[in-house]
């Protein structure tokens, strides 16, 4: 099955851009697909990488040889992390010779380190993700759950043998390799838990007695996964109005509900109980993610929770949005009290419970705030349209 992805790489000619994204997202096949006839550099083949690390200037030499019908189309370089010092002959080649590029990667956490030419606002930045929801015929929600997002791993009738491999060979070895981790013993007992801390508030002191390493090499660990696109920060919403909430505590989610629910050791075989809601709610996560960064839209996905415990998932565009996922059919109100509290304080525009509804209604509060129940496919439906963000 061929996917087709949604990411719009359309560039004036002579503009160069960033394309980020974690391994096996698809990057490589979809610039093949979109730039077949460009000049393309893989730092993945190992006789490539070594004799552009020894001698960077010899992609200068070639380029400029070729002609400029040969350079109608963007240079490739894929997996430039790991070679920091092409960026300069990059740079060169861009301004003077006014040659595009497209720079490909699973992280720029090596090259911002490592001081490298970011080439100054002179290439455009993309971020590549998982499989969203318009991206899958006909869509399966527990075959996400089991499978994952990757689309290998989404298509594999061996989803544990491919996600086994992947968390082997790129979340250990890959990262070692980039030379991001020096501890690596520490690291793995990190990754067997920071599965369990997905979705939760994070308590680095206790997760610094559980592994063995300090707290702030635990909240380094947490960055690695962040700046290599295999995790996102999700921080409370932070406009105090009445109730005392709790202000500094991140939550954070892996970017692949298939990748967490591997590492925690789950088999989901039906849409219900806590381990069914907990991925669910991952899920929706990651399409919001998606959706805003495939949008370029600045709205931080946000959570809220006060002092007494009461809970919204998800709060969008600085309190616009708040949105409630439950794995359950059937929900009223005396499943949304935190819902309501945060409709109270807040007064959103947008106030949703995504779950596994038959149908849409809308139920009205004291207070007379609506509040939108949706079957989980009427919420990814408007959400992709852009209903919420117009």
């Amino acid at each position: 099955m061929a996917f087709k992805r949604l990411l719009k790489l359309d560039l004036p000619p002579h503009q160069s851009a960033f394309l980020w994204g974690a391994r096996k997202t698809g990057k490589s096949t979809y610039l093949a697909e979109h730039f077949p006839r460009s000049i393309k550099y893989d730092l993945l083949k190992t006789d490539e990488l070594a004799r552009l690390l020894i001698a960077p200037h010899l992609l200068r030499e070639e380029l400029i040889a070729l002609s400029s019908s040969e350079l109608k189309y963007p240079v490739i370089i894929d997996e430039v992390q790991k070679a920091p010092e092409l960026l300069n002959e990059v740079h060169w080649l861009i301004e003077n010779k006014k040659i595009g590029f497209i720079l490909c990667g699973s992280s720029a956490r090596k090259l911002k380190r490592g001081a490298a030419n970011l080439l100054g606002g002179r290439a455009w930045r993309f971020q590549f993700y998982p499989l969203v929801y318009p991206e899958i015929p006909d869509f399966d929600l527990l075959h996400a759950f089991k499978n994952g997002l990757l689309p290998a791993n989404y298509l594999s009738s061996q989803p544990d043998r491919m996600l086994r491999a992947y968390i082997a060979d790129y979340l250990t070895e890959e990262i070692q390799a980039e030379g991001l981790v020096r501890n690596l013993p520490g690291f793995a007992r990190f990754l067997d838990l920071v599965a369990y801390t997905n979705g939760k508030m994070l308590n680095f002191a206790r997760i610094s007695n559980d592994v063995g390493v300090d707290a702030k090499t635990i909240k380094e660990y947490y960055q690695i996964l962040v700046d290599t696109l295999i995790g996102y920060y999700v921080e409370p919403y932070s406009k105090k109005i009445k109730r005392d909430l709790i202000q500094s505590t991140p939550k954070f989610y892996l970017f692949d509900v298939g990748v967490a629910n591997h590492l925690q050791h789950k088999h989901i075989s039906v849409l219900k109980g806590e381990e069914a809601g907990d991925a669910f709610e991952h899920y929706i996560l990651t399409e919001l993610v998606a959706y805003l960064g495939l949008n370029e839209l600045d709205s931080p996905v946000n959570y809220w929770r006060s002092k007494s415990g009461l809970e919204v998932d998800f709060v969008l565009d600085r309190g616009r949005i708040a949105i409630e996922t439950k794995i359950a059919s059937n929900v009223d109100l005396r499943d949304l009290s935190g819902l309501v509290a945060f409709c109270e304080d807040y007064q959103p525009q947008h106030a949703l419970v995504v779950c596994q509804a038959a149908r849409k209604r809308i139920i009205t509060t004291i207070g007379k705030t609506h509040i939108e129940i949706l079957p989980w496919r009427d919420f990814l439906e408007n959400l992709w349209a852009g209903k919420y963000y117009r």
